[in-house]
């Protein structure tokens, strides 16, 4: 695609553009169009393949028709059409392969959607406060597990098992340095060292998450949004989406990036230096070494306490734009914890006579307490919400207003499969069948042991919904039938319609299935840690004595769910290396962070990066300057994401552009996904405001798409906002206008309807000087009377 340079009209909103001059070009419209998830060229989006890029850069940029680039020079040219314009922002979420490895940060992406679940609340400051600190402790944990998993894997199950074994050190000749026998006692081979050595790799894995938050700090969440000062128009955010300072967290990711990086240091210290200081306070050891001991433990209790100080002080500065940075303790903090770390590291290699390597490493009890944490977070959290909700209620909210405390139950599950997924696949492959070491933590292998019956929960809801699904089905094809008996019957095309309509209702029933889900893993996950604290014995150790029935179902379930939990992590990574070298996979994983990755890192600072923190801000500039700068309206018109981000930038408008702005949505999911599961920022009265305060809103949607649907503003504002749901396909059968058969469409190509074409043409002819037509006062003569009405386009 060729490259312009930028118009003048698209620099600051503050800037003189070329509409100042009183020479016509005042009053020129402007169509903004915005993709939805997976992205789309320039090309498709403008309907011509010459096109040129007038602001942005290579992550995303505006691009308008080559024969439209200068149009600013020529108003004339555009009285009674607009200026089309594309905002391309794929390359923000499915750029390149490297982001494949983002699937490593699955559980951070989950916990950080979990704070954005808060329902709605008025009133209750200190509840809010307390929801949001309740989600960033549960995702310090998620930290502190990952890096344990790491330590479990490196220190205990390597240094300590494998390599004080013989015959596992023999199976692994690389180890050999580190073993006392195959080394005859050589300097690496004391218990301390080798624990320092391999401390390397819970280390190096807290440099990369740092380094990966600051990477992507810079390449988003840097992106300033427009200080819109305290002018005198500026009035209270009725929506914390029109806050200044909503996409702007550069203060908290880098305060929770210094606590949590801190966090994984002391991990890793206490992984070394607590084992050196269990054997120094036995009768007989050297008195220096054992004060020492308690030392390091002391601070690194201290050094606990202030990570998580800095975790509960206030998150996120929306009010304002916050460009200041918590630069001491930004820096002190890691700082402190790394040179903990280096202190730990040379307490534990000292010399220690007759200190051997022997069982496991003091690791079940870490995992234990760290999910007895989270449980309890969890379950808390549960009824802050409950009250949340209770406060205010909304009967659209996902799971009554528990969705936030289901999704962070959720995210720990992920979080301890794929600790106990790695620990395992590492302790078979060092082991093998030999049983010569004792493997991971027992807790580990309950926690695994309980994964075939959470499946078998799953597969029964799945079965449940499948068997509704059916129903809807039979009921859908009647509809179907009815609403073209006057053509000739297909029952396969009918069957098909119907089975397109039944399916997309499905997305209607995923809050079931997710509460379901995390209750059982709640409950499940609960008896694994008492089975695991009381017996110290794998299951199938401890249902021995027990009738047969049950010492089958536990040795099944425990072999059943280490094979699982292998395979599900063998299918992780693989899917990971396919993503890296397959463009096509990599678009898939580029999907998904479309969707799990458009909030600002509020709980969690190492999970992948907000694009919305870039990509709202760019549109918010765009359409502020051309409103400025031109004196136009605009109609920005958002498919499916693309419509959320249109949204939320409109919300960061100053309110008289927010007048001149016309939002046009299409398969969008700004209620029925994010109005039911953000229920505070997307629910019904932040949307019925956002209607209120743009000019005109229009939202087109159909039966047989899965992600979007109405709108559904109560009063006489649904209709208002809402079409009728489009027809798809757009013919049942051969006709004139369609002699072949129509495609059903469900989430795509609504540019294909005449519907949209409508609409579009209803809402630029607002646009149009010559036609004035404000809220409530006026209408174009294009649009028919009987849409009169509030807020009526």
């Amino acid at each position: 695609m060729e490259q312009a340079q930028e118009p003048a009209g698209t620099g600051t909103p503050d800037a003189p553009g070329p509409g100042d001059g009183g020479d016509g070009r005042a009053g020129t419209a402007l169509e903004l169009l915005v993709h939805g998830v997976g992205g789309t060229t320039p090309a498709d989006m403008l309907d011509d393949p010459r096109t040129v890029r007038v602001t942005g850069d290579d992550v995303a940029a505006v691009f308008r028709r080559t024969e439209d680039a200068d149009a600013e020079s020529r108003p004339e040219d555009y009285r009674g059409r607009p200026v089309p314009e594309a905002y391309v922002w794929c390359n923000l979420t499915s750029g390149n392969g490297t982001r494949a490895l983002w699937l490593l940060l699955l559980p951070f992406m989950v916990v950080n959607l979990a704070h954005w679940m808060r329902p709605t609340a008025e009133g209750r400051t200190r509840t809010v406060r307390l929801y949001g600190l309740l989600v960033r402790l549960a995702g310090l944990t998620l930290t502190v597990l990952l890096v344990a998993a790491a330590c479990e894997v490196a220190l205990d199950l390597v240094a300590w098992q494998c390599a004080g074994t013989r015959r596992c050190a023999e199976r692994h000749s690389w180890l050999g340095f580190l073993s006392p026998t195959m080394s005859d006692g050589g300097w690496w081979s004391a218990p301390g060292r080798r624990l320092a050595l391999a401390a390397a790799v819970p280390a190096a894995l807290t440099g990369l998450l740092w380094y990966l938050s600051l990477r992507t700090w810079r390449a988003y969440e840097s992106q300033q949004p427009i200080d819109r000062g305290t002018g005198p128009e500026e009035e209270p955010a009725r929506n914390a989406l029109s806050r200044p300072g909503f996409w702007y967290g550069r203060r908290l990711v880098a305060r929770l990036r210094a606590a949590h990086t801190a966090a994984a240091l002391l991990t890793v210290a206490a992984a070394v230096g607590v084992p050196a200081a269990r054997f120094d306070r036995r009768g007989g050891g050297p008195t220096p070494l054992d004060t020492l001991g308690w030392l390091l433990t002391a601070a690194l209790a201290a050094g606990a306490v202030a990570v998580v100080a800095v975790v509960c002080r206030r998150g996120r500065s929306e009010r304002r734009l916050d460009r200041a940075l918590d630069e001491r303790l930004v820096r002190r903090l890691p700082l402190a914890a790394l040179l903990l770390l280096a202190g730990a590291l040379l307490y534990g290699g000292w010399t220690r006579p007759g200190w051997t390597s022997a069982g496991r490493l003091p690791g079940d009890t870490a995992f234990g307490g760290l999910a007895l944490a989270q449980g309890l977070l969890v379950i808390v959290l549960a009824v802050v919400a409950h009250l949340l909700h209770r406060s205010l209620p909304d009967a659209r909210a996902a799971i009554r207003g528990l969705g936030g405390p289901a999704v962070a139950m959720l995210a720990c599950a992920l979080g301890g499969v794929m600790s106990g997924g790695v620990s395992q696949r590492v302790s078979d492959w060092l082991d093998g069948t030999d049983a010569s070491i004792d493997g991971p933590p027992v807790l580990l292998t309950w926690q695994a042991s309980v994964i075939p019956p959470l499946l078998v929960v799953v597969l029964l809801m799945c079965a449940v919904l499948a068997r509704h699904t059916w129903r809807l089905v039979r009921a859908e094809r009647a509809a179907v039938e009815e609403g073209h008996a006057g053509e000739d019957g297909d029952p396969g095309r009918t069957r098909r319609i119907a089975v397109a309509r039944a399916t997309a209702g499905l997305t209607d029933r995923a809050p079931l299935l997710v509460a379901i889900t995390s209750a059982a893993t709640l409950l499940l996950g609960a008896a694994a840690l008492v089975g695991a604290m009381t017996t110290d014995r794998s299951p199938a150790d401890a249902a021995r004595g027990t009738p047969a029935a049950v010492h089958g179902a536990a040795e099944t379930a425990q072999a059943l769910g280490s094979w699982l939990i292998g395979l599900g992590f063998i299918l992780f990574v693989t899917w990971g290396r396919r993503a890296y070298k397959d463009a096509s996979a990599r678009r898939t994983i580029g999907i998904l962070w479309d969707v799990g990755t458009f909030w600002p890192r509020a709980a969690h600072p190492f999970a992948p990066p907000c694009y919305a923190e870039r990509a709202v801000p760019d549109l918010t500039w765009r359409m502020a300057s051309w409103t400025r700068a031109t004196g136009g309206r605009l109609v920005i018109s958002g498919h499916s994401q693309g419509s959320v981000l249109a949204a939320s930038a409109a919300w960061q408008l100053e309110p008289s552009a927010r007048k001149r702005v016309a939002l046009l949505t299409y398969g969008s999911p700004l209620e029925r996904l994010y109005g039911r599961w953000f229920p505070a920022h997307f629910g019904p009265a932040a949307l019925d405001s956002l209607h209120t305060e743009v000019d005109c809103w229009r939202n087109l949607y159909r039966r047989t798409d899965p992600i979007g649907g109405p709108v559904r503003l109560p009063g006489a504002s649904g209709p208002a906002v809402d079409r009728a749901p489009l027809q798809d396909p757009l013919s049942y059968g051969r006709t004139a206008l369609h002699p072949l058969p129509a495609p059903i469409l469900g989430h795509s190509d609504y540019q294909a309807d005449p519907a949209f074409a409508e609409e579009r043409r209803r809402l630029l002819a607002r646009l149009r000087p010559e036609v004035p037509a404000p809220r409530h006062t006026g209408r174009p003569e294009s649009v028919p009377a009987a849409d009169d009405g509030p807020g009526s386009c």
